[in-house]
């Protein structure tokens, strides 16, 4: 570890891995009441399993990008973070709002919209937050060194935070407050978050390949535009029927199919910087969680996107499995996948251990994406038979369920995988062999730099 305050994304990665661990276990759990419709109805009805199934998501692939900024920003800009207290009274915050939502959850008081559900000042909350991290990560870039990717990072990062403001505005007329809603939920992960991903991944694959910096940066410039050129007003595929103008569909339709490009880039990009890196870095698993990130990420939300995205097709199939299926395997790829890898390159770093439970971690890696993938497919199949027997025949949806019952209980299966592959994971980064603890006194490997470490 060459800066001190690279220490704090530890913290972050551990809140982040906890709440994957909940988030996951809510999936399962809703993939249950799917087969046993009653199973907790009392208790914990669904629609509040699935609030915290989809916070819980969303709040620890916060946490996940928050820690990759505290790690990667001191690299690139050669200095420590401005301030660590402002970073973990950032964390401090992020996290009782969080378990402030959950128990607010449990006793209903929620606001109702999807994904936005947050009480207000939970709301509020994260906005502080976010304002106390964008202070504190562009003061640490404007006194250090600038590079592309952390340029990108910063740039993605702070859209993402002042798009946030839009969940603040909900307007009387339906259209309008789902056109804002978008704005939050598909300019995050179709838009601002891939300006994230691509600077992690640029960043993850520099140090594990070292190939060229100028190289990388070339590459991560074009995906940045592709993706805000495609992104943007790719959001029109959300606003066909929310009661917007038709020109809409064309618009959405012509963008949205754009939207594939830099997801292909992204994996490309990978593949040749592993074709042309120079370094055989002993971190495995951070390699493979990166490249299986970008090809996952490409056929999660660029196929399966683009699968329903065309405003023709989406006319019968919005809303129905096919929508769930794209959605698992879109966020999984770009974002969860991402997350994992950065967090199996730092963490060896941060503990001053070699990579360590590689084994573990890349069979983590296949039951996670193996589970996914066949969700996906399980999905599409029911998705594709519910569209023709509800959109085109006219069957009532209820009875539609009832015959798509297989196809739930092949989804749960397929959600054991990616459990047992997330709590895998877990305990590969935080349980380690005796064998394998660095004696003290040993040097820290840090095989990625030759560069000395401050202080030694």
């Amino acid at each position: 570890m060459r800066y001190q305050t690279q220490r704090i994304a530890y913290w972050y990665f551990l809140a982040a891995l906890a709440l994957f661990a909940v988030q996951v276990l809510g999936g399962l759990t809703i993939g249950y009441i799917y087969i046993q419709p009653n199973f907790l109805a009392e208790v914990f009805p669904f629609h509040i399993v699935r609030m915290v199934h989809t916070n819980a998501l969303i709040v620890w692939l916060l946490l996940g990008f928050f820690g990759a900024a505290y790690f990667l920003v001191p690299e690139e800009s050669e200095t420590e973070v401005y301030s660590s207290k402002l970073a973990y009274l950032q964390l401090v915050i992020l996290l009782v709002g969080t378990l402030g939502a959950v128990i607010g959850y449990g006793f209903k008081v929620h606001g109702g919209r999807e994904f936005l559900e947050q009480p207000l000042w939970v709301r509020l909350g994260i906005l502080v937050a976010a304002v106390i991290f964008l202070f504190n990560i562009s003061m640490t870039v404007l006194r250090g060194k600038k590079t592309a990717i952390t340029g990108v990072l910063l740039m993605g990062l702070w859209l993402l935070s002042l798009l946030w403001i839009f969940a603040f505005i909900n307007p009387a007329n339906l259209s309008l407050d789902k056109m804002y809603w978008w704005f939050v939920v598909h300019l995050w992960v179709e838009a601002t978050w891939e300006l994230v991903m691509a600077a992690v991944l640029a960043f993850i694959l520099l140090k594990l390949t070292g190939v060229d910096r100028e190289v990388v940066e070339k590459w991560l410039y074009v995906i940045v535009a592709t993706a805000l050129f495609s992104g943007i007003l790719g959001t029109g595929h959300h606003f066909y029927w929310i009661g917007l103008p038709g020109y809409w569909q064309w618009v959405g339709s012509i963008f949205s199919t754009f939207e594939v490009v830099p997801f292909f880039l992204m994996m490309s990009f990978a593949f040749v910087m592993v074709w042309k890196g120079r370094r055989n870095h002993p971190n495995k698993a951070a390699l493979l969680w990166s490249l299986g990130s970008s090809t996952v990420a490409f056929f999660g939300a660029g196929v399966w996107g683009f699968l329903h995205t065309l405003h023709g097709v989406n006319f019968y199939s919005h809303g129905t499995q096919i929508t769930a299926a794209h959605g698992h395997l879109a966020f999984f790829g770009a974002y969860v996948a991402m997350n994992l890898a950065i967090i199996t390159y730092a963490m060896p770093i941060l503990r001053n251990r070699e990579p360590y439970n590689q084994v573990l971690n890349m069979a983590s890696f296949w039951l996670m994406t193996g589970g996914m993938a066949f969700m996906t497919f399980t999905l599409t199949f029911a998705g594709t038979i519910q569209t023709h027997m509800q959109r085109v025949l006219g069957e009532y949806y209820m009875v539609v369920q009832d015959d798509l019952a297989i196809f739930y209980v092949m989804r749960f299966g397929s959600g054991v995988a990616v459990v047992l592959g997330a709590l895998l994971f877990i305990y590969s980064q935080l349980v380690v062999r005796k064998s394998e603890v660095i004696r003290p006194g040993r040097a820290n490997p840090a095989p990625e730099t030759s560069d000395p470490i401050p202080g030694e």
